[in-house]
């Protein structure tokens, strides 16, 4: 998948399922796109702009690696759009039962239908909070109830789904859509308070599930279905800090990179996208490191002190 076997190449002792409290599940599969195709070579590119990713998170002022990122083996299964949905949900449980924070890589969409199924068996009055420029709600889409299309139908029936970025759907999907708990694009360039509504909208317990066209194609072109009148990078950050601090999000997925060789940037947004989610969710969980690094011994008196505490102090 890249040239480290570990994420981001960080070292051995912070990539061991043992003591890492984070897994990363890549799933490279593509087999129900029905426009660009190449999302499953979204996996490899996204670890490949990780490892050239720097691990300092300066807004949290944290390396949340440290936490513990553990790269799990590519889940491969492509013989169905169905068996690939159980190969997912059957992983993924197996980690939340290990009691890690499972994160996945997609990959196109449908992946999030095996992993949503999974949190919700896991996890009591569960919002899934679905950031995407398409509704993705049908019940079935050319044929198959297990389409990219139809990536949150089963969500919109058994959890608390809001969905933000939507800009384009088609007339059907109104009838699966709680549009009380949908923010649509065109009403959130001229609302101020969308964030506090949707936020408002959730239970305590959320799943994310980012699909990375919800952003603006400007800023993110690598996609297999780009819609224009997306969302930007610090809007997005804005959001997503803020839902990590009043919610206790217990899982997200990133989905729908179709990496372009001619042009990275698309690769390494994706990159920082998962890396700052990671570093909102641990900012306030420094490690024995990260704690031991805050103090100092001054040399004059022999005491320990913060780097942080007051001048008067």
């Amino acid at each position: 998948m890249s040239t480290s076997k570990n994420y981001a190449g960080i070292p051995d002792e912070f990539a061991q399922l043992e003591t890492a409290k984070v897994v990363l599940i890549p799933v490279p599969y593509d087999g129900t796109s029905t426009w660009v195709k190449g999302a499953d070579k979204g996996p490899q590119a996204f670890l490949e702009a990780s490892e050239n990713m720097e691990t300092y998170d300066i807004e949290t002022d944290t390396e949340v690696y440290q936490q513990g990122i553990h790269l799990a083996d590519a889940i491969t299964e492509n013989t169905s759009p169905e068996a690939m949905v159980n190969a997912v949900h059957k992983t993924v449980k197996e980690h939340i039962k290990r009691n890690k924070f499972v994160t996945l890589f997609g990959g196109e969409h449908s992946i999030s239908i095996g992993t949503i199924r999974a949190f919700n068996e896991c996890f009591d009055n569960l919002t899934v909070l679905h950031i995407d420029a398409h509704a993705d709600v049908r019940k079935s889409y050319e044929g198959m109830k297990f389409s990219h299309a139809c990536a949150v139908h089963e969500a919109s029936q058994t959890t608390n789904l809001v969905q933000v970025g939507i800009r384009s759907m088609d007339a059907i999907e109104k009838t699966f859509m709680d549009e009380e708990k949908t923010f649509f694009a065109h009403d959130m360039v001229n609302d101020e308070f969308w964030m506090d509504k949707a936020i408002e909208a959730m239970t305590d317990t959320v799943f994310i599930t980012v699909d990375l066209d919800a952003l603006d194609p400007s800023i993110m072109p690598s996609t297999g279905t780009p819609e224009p009148g997306g969302l930007f990078w610090y809007e997005t950050l804005e959001f997503l800090k803020q839902i990590f601090e009043e919610k206790n999000v217990v899982g997200f997925d990133i989905v729908e990179l179709c990496p372009n060789p001619n042009d990275k940037s698309s690769d390494l947004l994706a990159a920082k996208l998962y890396y700052k989610m990671l570093s909102y969710k641990f900012m306030g969980e420094a490690t024995e490191e990260e704690y031991d690094n805050t103090y100092d011994v001054d040399s004059r008196s022999g005491n320990s002190h913060s780097k942080f505490d007051d001048d008067e102090d």
